[in-house]
């Protein structure tokens, strides 16, 4: 048995059937209902919104590969988000949160404090989660690297320093810019992983899905508890096709760590770009446009990348937060964050490199005003 990433993900699903047909591909199983043997027997299947064999081979491969003792596959990377909060918080209670995310993560915070009587502080730094600690304080959200600003969390720190003092305070990471090849948050200290996986994981902009990985047992049975209620679970077919998009993750991974690499790099040097943001790993970039080029036109210019709202896929994509992730916070709050009209986003694809590159390059030259 290995335990090495790249086998782990190549093998993803292998003789899962091997009592049946002894196909190499798992199966996919579209059935909501299974019969029992008698009365007071199971198969270990009874309900699709209790668990299904395609989501169970999914959910084990996630475990793996995070090193949590279970996952959970959920229909969206929100509803992954839900899942955490809905399970470990409860009216009164108080929550830290790292203060760059994506914007729709904020407005579901909104939710929380408008809806649910739960109240959050964003902080900035160790010493800020530190200092807004409050005797409510139940969980602390990480997201690094942050989205859109690329800001970098050091998990194992954050994690030790925090649990040396509060060791009832959980610690969830969302880690969807680096997924397991570059980031495993449970090995860092933390309790609870989530992805939205429509986006790398998936990796082929075809696929809405989420994932909760926990690291306890005690997490998951309540995890598991909450999930069966609400029954936001990811379909058996999502399922299938995402246990399949694995398979190729650590070869993807590799290719968007390149481009991102080099395109960080070159547009730092392309007039008409004055600040850009890297965490220096992964696909995932943002510049700011002088102020004497139109962001419309540079849109307008493109040839390759796409305007689009969604990252990780093998096409490149370029998205507008202020207008587009995080277009519901105000004004105020957006520059605040450093989020301006001219901030454009970049996930860079699997096209080459020199050709996007180009695309980028030309596209900005032709939005001078």
């Amino acid at each position: 048995m290995t335990n090495k990433i790249d086998t782990i993900l190549a093998q993803g699903g292998n003789g899962t059937d091997d009592a049946k047909t002894g196909a190499i591909v798992s199966p996919l199983y579209f059935s909501t209902a299974y019969r029992h043997p008698g009365l007071g027997e199971s198969t270990g299947f009874d309900y699709a919104r209790l668990s299904t064999p395609t989501r169970h081979i999914l959910e084990e491969q996630l475990a793996v590969l995070e090193h949590g003792v279970q996952s959970f596959a959920t229909s969206s990377g929100m509803s992954a988000i839900d899942l955490v909060f809905s399970t470990v918080l409860k009216t009164g209670d108080h929550f830290l949160t790292s203060n760059d995310l994506y914007g729709g993560t904020y407005r579901y915070f909104d939710k929380l404090v408008t809806q649910w009587g739960v109240n959050y502080d964003a902080c900035s730094s160790l010493d800020d989660f530190l200092t807004k600690i409050q005797t409510t304080t139940k969980l602390i959200w990480i997201e690094t690297p942050s989205n859109p600003m690329m800001k970098l969390f050091d998990i194992k720190r954050i994690s030790q320093t925090i649990k040396a003092k509060y060791p009832d305070i959980l610690i969830a990471v969302d880690n969807t810019f680096l997924t397991p090849i570059f980031q495993q948050p449970l090995t860092l200290g933390a309790d609870i992983v989530v992805h939205s996986a429509t986006k790398y994981l998936g990796g082929h902009n075809d696929i809405l899905a989420g994932a909760v990985i926990a690291g306890s047992d005690e997490l998951a049975e309540q995890l598991e508890k909450a999930l069966v209620t609400s029954g936001q679970v990811l379909d058996s077919f999502s399922s299938w096709l995402l246990l399949r998009s694995l398979k190729t993750l650590h070869l993807r991974m590799t290719r968007h760590n390149e481009n991102g690499h080099y395109l960080a790099d070159k547009l730092r040097q392309v007039d008409g770009v004055s600040h850009l943001n890297y965490a220096g790993v992964g696909g995932m970039i943002s510049f700011y446009l002088k102020d004497d080029y139109d962001v419309d036109a540079f849109l307008k210019g493109l040839h390759i990348a796409s305007f689009a709202e969604s990252l990780g896929g093998p096409e490149t994509l370029i998205t507008i937060p202020a207008v587009q992730t995080h277009h519901d916070m105000t004004q105020e709050q957006r520059l605040n964050l450093g989020i301006t009209d001219q901030l454009v986003r970049v996930s860079a694809g699997l096209e080459d490199k020199d050709d996007l590159l180009d695309d980028l390059t030309q596209a900005i030259k032709g939005a001078k005003q």
